[in-house]
């Protein structure tokens, strides 16, 4: 079998931790396995380079900060081929760039856009473990890109696609998805599995455990996820098609996104297309909108309320500016003490009134509930920050996730 495996930076936090994934990978290659491992950087490593570039500037080139923040992930890249090739088991290590990663011109948050797996492919005819470096690659005009906070995931996904691997392995400090956060409700339950769908949601709905890009791309490259800790030989649950699940729960799991910030708008001017210039000029600043409300006003306007990612806030407050300087917005509020709490499940799709239990049980705890956005197999709500954890073990309990 071809594995990729991805080890996250908790799992190479120290000298240690990365002799410890030396062993782990060295135990697959015995097993009779071709390896690729992709390494995340050390654990506080990126945020200690975030700060080296904040000393010299608030706003420092976002080109220097990717070929900053890139050395991190090459760094374990290394040690662990050292540590491999010492305990003899060939190793060639590689950055992004060598193992042909090619994204587009975006810096900071890169997209891939096609891998040449010819260097990986080679390196492991020759009976090497591939170690790449996660999080980044580079673009059309040679220039060193990364892929976003949690990228290392999405490099391990593509290369599994690009070198049709049998299974893709993503090692954190976690032993799987569970039903949610266990350190908000302590009974929350391990999942053996799950559909790319729900685990969609549940990334881009809070859950930490996977980058929300990197089960998209998944489900797109047809890949065999499982994701597991590093620190134990427990069994990890499988990120799979919907088609290979028996059994489809009514509600898989329930995620909390504290990241989150709403912006009000009120006396927006009442005329056609000013949705669409204000949330273009928005997607023009790379800012991702999720629920959007809007209302009539009076005297020919119109109320628009949305949520953004609280580290977006401020490029939606400069576009929202302009708005408000072209007297198309009288006034605008921003409000960063919500949070966001969510239920996922395919069973939606054959049941009724699931929607309608999710509000019942944050009535029954007195929570407001301010914005509701649903899909076919989600239901989302903005409520205050104060009532996160209160409404997550509510939403756990009233759907049974712990049985």
């Amino acid at each position: 079998m071809l594995i990729v495996q991805k080890y996250g930076g908790t799992s190479v936090g120290d000298l240690e931790r990365i002799q410890n994934v030396a062993n782990r990978v060295a135990k697959t290659v015995k097993e009779g396995n071709d390896v690729v491992v992709v390494v995340s950087a050390m654990s506080g490593e990126t945020n200690k380079l975030v700060a080296y570039a904040e000393h010299y500037s608030d706003n420092p080139q976002r080109e220097e900060v990717d070929m900053l923040l890139s050395s991190g992930e090459r760094v374990t890249a290394a040690l662990l081929s050292i540590a491999l090739n010492e305990m003899g088991f060939p190793a060639e290590s590689m950055s992004g760039r060598r193992a042909g990663i090619v994204t587009d011109t975006v810096h900071t948050k890169a997209r891939i856009e096609h891998i040449d797996p010819t260097p990986m492919r080679r390196a492991l005819g020759e009976g090497k473990v591939v170690v790449v470096a996660g999080f980044q690659g580079v673009n059309e005009l040679g220039r060193v890109t990364t892929l976003g906070r949690g990228g290392s995931d999405l490099s391990a996904v593509a290369i599994a696609g690009a070198l049709e691997a049998d299974l893709c392995e993503i090692y954190t400090d976690v032993d799987g998805i569970y039903t949610t956060d266990p350190r908000i409700e302590p009974k929350a339950k391990k999942l053996e599995q799950i559909s790319y769908d729900e685990m969609l949601e549940l990334a881009s709905l809070g859950a930490k455990v996977l980058q929300n890009r990197s089960v998209e791309l998944a489900k797109k490259l047809n890949v065999n996820l499982v994701t597991r800790s590093s620190f134990s030989d427990a069994e990890g649950t499988l990120i799979t098609k919907e088609e290979n699940i028996m059994e489809k729960p009514l509600v898989s799991g329930v995620a909390l996104d504290r990241n989150q910030a709403r912006i009000s708008l009120g006396g927006v001017v009442d005329r056609p297309g000013i949705a669409s210039d204000i949330f273009g000029k928005l997607a023009a600043s790379n800012v991702n909108i999720d629920m959007i409300i809007q209302t009539l006003g009076h005297d020919d306007s119109t109320n628009l309320d949305f949520t953004v990612p609280m580290n977006e806030l401020g490029d939606a407050k400069k576009v929202v500016e302009t708005f408000i300087e072209k007297g198309e917005i009288k006034e605008a509020s921003y409000d960063e003490k919500i949070c966001k709490v969510s239920i996922v499940g395919v069973g939606m799709k054959s049941h009724t009134g699931v929607a309608a239990k999710a509000f019942a049980s944050m009535a029954a705890e007195n929570i407001n509930i301010m914005m509701i956005s649903t899909s076919e197999i989600k239901v989302s709500m903005v409520i205050d920050e104060k009532y996160a954890e209160l409404a997550v073990r509510a939403l756990h309990n009233v759907y049974e996730l712990e049985k």
